[in-house]
């Protein structure tokens, strides 16, 4: 039996046992969780033996031999992949191993420290891949090589904290602030383009409309109001993005019509929704442990908290015999002024790997108001609605550390609890 064939073998007969222990059903939480991690780091070992295997053969000429153009259409044909597939195999290849120069001498890989990641199982295919690309922009193609090897062995390092689309943006966000001069000024820069146009169906039902905005700020004005209605409506929603778009550009049109005047369209991201809270006298008394809507849907101590977070409320007393006894006026929580500081501080959702923009998002107090927490900076951080839930509900929490949010997972995500920030 050749090498390859008996570690073949034992690699199938260890995860044979793995598989067996998995699906046995006795595998308590804790382990079902521990065979994810190890199945990750046993498919970016793989992944990296797959490219390391591509980059021999490419050195050997193996696939020119028999008759291939190229290394992607060999591996599209051997490995039954698609060519994308195939294609990010080669690039890898090419970039974290090592090469065979001109003269025949062995080269060393072109990204030395991203090659030790994806190695050691720290980086996988698609932190290569996102490195790669970074590097090969032109951005970063007018830095020094110091620059450019520093910035390398910084995204190798970072490769092992961060997903690839946050490793790729924080990398952008590097390139730019180290290419200090950028790209040479263009002095006759395109005329900006702002077209609509609108086409009826000929049958009469209906139309299609087209445009193309390039002035910023009649964008922004326009795709404001539409991401302001154009939320899904809970989680049976089930229209796609597409369709809530359109119904909303309609909804903002029609509420011009009724109202009459342009300047009445609803706010988004500064004003909350304004809700009633019905509160007995005596749960008033307890610090509002729990209270009613106005459709008589009772809240957990917990929901009113997070309701309490962000939300213009108006307090509606009730005594023993369920008659009012005091309706409070509407009162913002959270003032407009401070909304605008935690927006410039945290941009959105400040939950690692969210990417919900301000306009989504709520302002949730880290130290609750029933805990004596106050409406300050230090003690708010925006949240989406999924995260703002999850903070309230699970065993996430929130902190701020120099003067930004970062947030602890629970022990079953992370046992050492290390902090995590949105980059």
């Amino acid at each position: 039996m050749s090498a390859v064939a008996a570690a073949h073998q034992h690699l199938q007969q260890a995860l044979d046992e793995l598989r067996q222990a998995a699906e046995s059903g006795l595998a308590s939480d804790p382990e079902l969780l521990s065979v994810l991690t190890v199945s990750e780091g046993l498919s970016r070992q793989l992944e990296h033996l797959t490219v390391a295997t591509t980059a021999a053969l490419q050195r050997r000429g193996s696939f020119t031999e028999r008759g291939y153009r190229d290394t992607t259409g060999a591996l599209t044909d051997l490995l039954g992949c698609d060519r994308y597939e195939a294609h990010r195999r080669v690039v890898a290849a090419e970039q974290a191993c090592e090469q065979i120069g001109l003269d025949g001498t062995m080269l060393p890989a072109r990204l030395p420290a991203t090659a030790k990641a994806f190695a050691a199982g720290q980086a996988g295919l698609r932190h290569v891949e996102v490195i790669a690309a970074l590097l090969n922009t032109p951005a970063a193609g007018r830095l020094t090589d110091a620059q450019r090897g520093g910035l390398e062995e910084q995204l190798a390092a970072l490769a092992g904290q961060y997903q690839p689309t946050q490793l790729r943006n924080l990398g952008t966000q590097l390139i730019e602030a180290l290419d200090d001069d950028g790209p040479e000024p263009d002095d006759t820069p395109p005329a900006p383009v702002n077209t609509l146009h609108l086409r009826r169906h000929r049958s009469g039902s209906g139309g299609k409309i087209t445009g193309q905005i390039d002035d910023a700020a009649m964008f922004d004005a326009i795709a404001t109001v539409i991401d302001a209605k154009s939320k899904p409506l809970g989680k049976d929603d089930q229209r796609p993005t597409a369709q809530r778009q359109a119904e909303a550009l309609a909804d903002a049109c029609g509420y011009v019509l009724a109202h009459g005047e342009a300047d009445t369209l609803p706010d988004t991201g500064g004003r909350r929704p304004q809700l009633n809270v019905i509160i007995r006298l005596e749960d008033l008394e307890q610090r509002a442990r729990s209270a009613m809507l106005d459709f008589g849907g009772t809240l957990t101590p917990e929901s009113l908290r997070m309701l309490a977070c962000d939300a213009a409320v108006v307090p509606i007393v009730m005594n023993g015999a369920g008659q009012p006894l005091d309706v409070g006026r509407s009162t913002r929580v959270i003032p407009d002024g401070l909304r605008r500081a935690v927006t410039a501080r945290d941009r959105g959702c400040a939950h690692p790997g969210c990417d919900r923009p301000p306009a989504w998002c709520e302002i949730h107090h880290i130290l609750e108001w029933e805990h004596d927490g106050h409406t300050v900076l230090c003690n708010l951080v925006m949240l989406c609605k999924a995260h703002h839930r999850l903070i309230h509900h699970s065993g996430w929490t929130v902190r701020i550390r120099d003067g930004r949010p970062e947030f602890i997972p629970p022990k079953w995500i992370d046992p050492q609890q290390r902090p995590r920030r949105n980059p």
